[in-house]
């Protein structure tokens, strides 16, 4: 072989080599769809700086409500960040065809939901099948599907009077908190508990340890399937 011709196999295998290197180190992309103050996305922010998740990068945050503290935390942060509503797209089904449209313009791997107060419907969970992962603030079985969100869940926690509760993250399906479950984490009930005061122990016991735990998680599954 002349020596041009080997100089070319071998930039030719260096390339190669390069391109394997990169996809094998590029992040996911992470999209996280908010409604309220955000302190679910603060967690993941935090966790990014500080390396739990080192497989992802939050890219996007969306809020349905255009009100959402958690706009300005996201701003704060450096992440694009913009709300859409159903009344400005005419719909629930206009708002999930745009939640898709800018979602995938950005070439999005995982969409978080951090505090979301919006069921999804059936055809968007399937466009991103296991693409979806969400906090719910109980043990799930308990306490969970349509009808339990935020305090309501601590509110019956409490009336039944159980002595453990917590958190899960799962998958999202057409089912609300009916997606496999991800990851999960117990906090004690105290007595003299609120519902306040229950939600902010989950919340700081449960919620923001397992939610950027399981993000990394997913993400570096993501990450691995890439680079083959």
């Amino acid at each position: 072989m002349s020596n041009a011709k080997t100089e070319c196999a071998i930039a030719t295998s260096e390339r190669s080599q390069e391109r394997s290197h990169e996809r094998s180190h590029a992040k996911a992309k992470i999209a996280v769809l908010v409604s309220g103050g955000g302190t679910n996305l603060q967690a993941l922010i935090d966790a990014e700086k500080s390396g739990i998740i080192k497989s992802g990068t939050i890219s996007l945050v969306i809020s349905n409500k255009k009100s959402a503290y958690a706009l300005e935390r996201a701003a704060n942060a450096g992440i694009e960040a913009f709300a859409i509503t159903r009344k400005s797209c005419g719909g629930q089904e206009g708002f999930e065809r745009r939640l898709i449209e800018e979602i995938e313009s950005r070439n999005i791997d995982l969409i978080i939901m951090a505090g979301f107060m919006s069921i999804l419907s059936e055809d968007f969970t399937r466009h991103f099948d296991h693409r979806i992962i969400n906090i719910h603030p109980s043990l799930i079985p308990s306490f969970c599907g349509k009808g339990y969100y935020g305090l309501l869940v601590h509110e019956a926690a409490l009336a039944k009077g159980v002595k453990v509760t917590g958190a899960t993250v799962h998958f999202v399906n057409e089912i609300p908190d009916g997606g496999e479950i991800i990851m999960q984490k117990a906090v004690e009930v105290q007595d003299g508990d609120t519902p306040e005061i229950l939600q902010k122990r989950v919340m700081e016991q449960a919620e923001w340890i397992i939610l950027p735990r399981a993000a990394e998680k997913i993400c570096a599954q993501m990450c691995a399937e890439k680079a083959l």
